[in-house]
């Protein structure tokens, strides 16, 4: 890893921001397919979105990313929006929630893999060990939840949204370092939500009959998980490695857990919390860095004349 590329401050406070986006998304999903189809959540998700990014970029006046840079963006978004949101929509209308929740934990792992094999990024044996360790205690918070887990062939949906996820934000850290990290963003989702329409062709029928609270639930997905969720991800992502950057999901499942305890008030067991700290110790020895221990001058004894 280049030794520019560090997690400071200011990009876990973006990290920060889009995990606890992020992990209002699951329930948001299944709040709003009560009333509209996966493919409809989707596009409608991907093109507030866009539309999000739109204004922001006739505000801010950022250009667009240079043509040549244009197809591989356009696959990214197809890839790692498109993909990504189908399959998690289509899976969450039959596998249980805890089933997804520990599944998308692999996200860390895949991009870690990704960014070996794709931009050959060194993975020393102690960032293995804290992913490892940080995978077995979202599983602890996950089964001490009550969630049900149970694995089904729809499950294979989750581990596709876990690859395109990887190789979303694996691609797109090197056009950060030619064009704006807003404008790569952006066009992303252009083509993310160009990719969708043809699943969402029944959402304005769909908007018409259904209730105020469902439709809430898309515009929340659209402004929250989406753009304010992906622009402060892909800002910390111009900061630090995919891999680093990435293994912070695995406390998407613990917070979500918080967030029901404090808002629904559901209980918390001893189980819950110590897979919360297990979570925290494998993700804070994933992204800890060697200590260089600076060399020792030595010094040399003068000569005695005899």
């Amino acid at each position: 890893m280049d030794t520019s590329e560090r997690l400071d401050g200011r990009a876990l406070f973006y990290i920060g921001i889009a995990l606890l986006t992020w992990s209002s998304a699951y329930a948001a999903i299944a709040y709003a397919l009560a009333s509209f189809t996966p493919g409809d959540v989707a596009f409608a998700r991907l093109a507030i979105g866009s539309l999000c990014f739109a204004v922001l970029l006739l505000v801010k006046r950022v250009p667009l990313p240079a043509r040549r840079d244009w197809p591989q963006l356009a696959l990214l978004g197809v890839i790692g929006l498109t993909a990504y949101h189908l399959c998690l929509n289509y899976a969450e209308t039959r596998i249980a929630s805890g089933t997804a929740a520990i599944l998308i934990s692999l996200v860390p792992a895949a991009t870690a893999a990704v960014s070996a094999i794709w931009v050959h990024e060194r993975l020393s044996a102690r960032t293995l060990i804290g992913l490892g360790i940080a995978l077995v205690g979202v599983v602890m918070v996950v089964l001490a939840s009550g969630k049900q887990v149970k694995f089904e062939p729809m499950a294979a949906l989750v581990l596709l949204s876990v690859l395109a996820s990887a190789i979303y934000f694996v691609g797109q850290k090197p056009l950060f370092t030619r064009s704006s990290m807003i404008g790569v963003t952006a066009f992303t989702f252009f083509a993310g939500t160009l990719g969708t329409l043809p699943f969402g062709w029944h959402l304005p029928q769909a908007l018409l009959g259904a209730p105020g609270s469902h439709i809430a639930a898309l515009l929340w997905l659209g402004i929250a998980p989406s753009f304010v969720g992906y622009l402060a991800w892909n800002a910390a992502l111009r900061r630090a490695s995919a891999s680093q950057v990435s293994s912070f999901i695995y406390f998407s499942p613990p917070i979500a857990v918080l967030i029901g305890w404090v808002w629904l008030g559901e209980r918390l067991t001893a189980l819950t919390l110590i897979g919360g700290v297990i979570t925290v110790v494998g993700v804070v020895l994933a992204n800890a860095r060697r200590r260089l221990v600076p060399a020792v001058p030595v010094t040399h004894e003068p000569c005695e004349q005899n």
